[in-house]
């Protein structure tokens, strides 16, 4: 996630930081699900108070570009039905678990294709065919 603050805008902090998420949560830049990085975290890189980056995720949230989940942090908010909503997240779990488990990205997205390929050859056969 590339952020950029200019403290001669005339434009608040936050409301940049609050800007620039939400443009790149649109535009894909930022996947859904990706959790962001905490409000400290994000206030040292940037060379903000806490409070600055808080507030934006507040607004974040409000406009439902970000959800907050405690523990697993800030998300970025799916776009769509509760049920896209659903496989973003777990999506995002299995991502940072892979991740924390020491798992290549490219062996990690294999894992996921052919868990999906499984699935969906299952459904399919018990639909019956459907075609090549």
């Amino acid at each position: 996630m590339q952020l950029s603050v200019d403290p001669a805008a005339g434009t608040p902090p936050y409301e940049q930081i609050r800007a620039q998420i939400a443009e790149q949560a649109r535009t894909g830049e930022l996947a859904t699900g990706l959790r962001l990085p905490t409000v400290r975290a994000l206030a040292e890189r940037l060379g903000l108070a806490a409070g600055t980056v808080a507030r934006a995720y507040r607004e974040l949230e409000a406009d439902g570009v970000v959800e907050t989940h405690g523990r697993r942090g800030t998300l970025i908010a799916a776009v769509g039905d509760s049920a896209h909503r659903l496989a973003a997240a777990a999506a995002a779990e299995y991502a940072e678990r892979v991740r924390r488990l020491g798992v290549p990205a490219a062996d990690a997205l294999a894992a996921a294709d052919n868990a999906l390929r499984l699935a969906y050859r299952e459904e399919g056969a018990a639909e019956g065919p459907q075609g090549p």
